[in-house]
C-alpha cells in the first residue's frame, strides 16, 4: 500500500503554499502602499513649515503627553483633529493665533486640572506646528478618532 502524502508531495505543498502566500503577502503590500500614497494624505502636501512643526512636536516630546490619530500618551487631549474643533482648520493665520494663544496660556493655574507646561516656542515655531497639526487634521483617518474630542 503506497503512502498518500509522500516527500515529493509534501515538499510541493510546502512550495506551492509558501509561494501563494508570498504572493498575497506581495499584493496586500502593494495596496497598503497605493493606499497611503494616493488616499490617506494625498491631499495634504508637506511643506517647509509643516517639517519644522514635526520637528517641534518631536524636540519637545508632545506626544508624551498628548495622542496623535490614537498613537501616544492620553493624558493630554487629542490634537490629530484639534484645528477642526478649533474650526480654524482652513486658516492658517488664525490657527497659528489660536495655537500661540492656547500655549501662551498655559499653564493655567487651576487647581485639581492637569497642566500643560509653558513651552517658549517662537512665532515661527508655533506657525510650523499649527501648520503640523492643520496637515495631521487634512490626513485621512478613515473616521478616528470615534468622536471630536479624541
Amino acid at each position: 500500500m503506497s503512502e498518500f502524502l509522500t516527500k515529493s508531495r509534501a515538499r510541493n505543498i510546502f512550495y506551492g503554499g509558501s509561494l501563494f502566500f508570498i504572493g498575497i503577502f506581495a499584493v496586500l503590500s502593494i495596496d497598503s502602499h497605493l493606499y497611503v500614497v494616493n488616499e490617506s494624505t494625498a491631499k495634504a502636501p508637506l511643506t517647509d513649515e509643516v517639517v519644522l512643526g514635526k520637528h517641534v512636536w518631536e524636540k519637545h516630546s508632545c506626544i508624551n503627553c498628548h495622542t496623535l490619530h490614537g498613537e501616544g500618551a492620553y493624558f493630554a487631549p487629542e490634537v490629530g483633529n484639534v484645528m477642526t474643533r478649533w474650526g480654524v482648520l482652513d486658516d492658517p493665520d488664525d490657527a497659528a493665533e489660536t495655537l500661540g494663544s492656547w500655549m501662551e496660556s498655559q499653564p493655567s493655574g487651576i487647581e485639581g486640572r492637569r497642566q500643560m507646561p509653558y513651552f517658549k516656542l517662537t512665532e515661527e515655531e508655533v506657525r510650523g506646528l499649527s501648520e503640523f497639526l492643520r496637515w495631521a487634521d487634512k490626513t485621512n483617518t478613515q473616521d478616528w478618532p470615534p468622536n471630536d474630542a479624541g
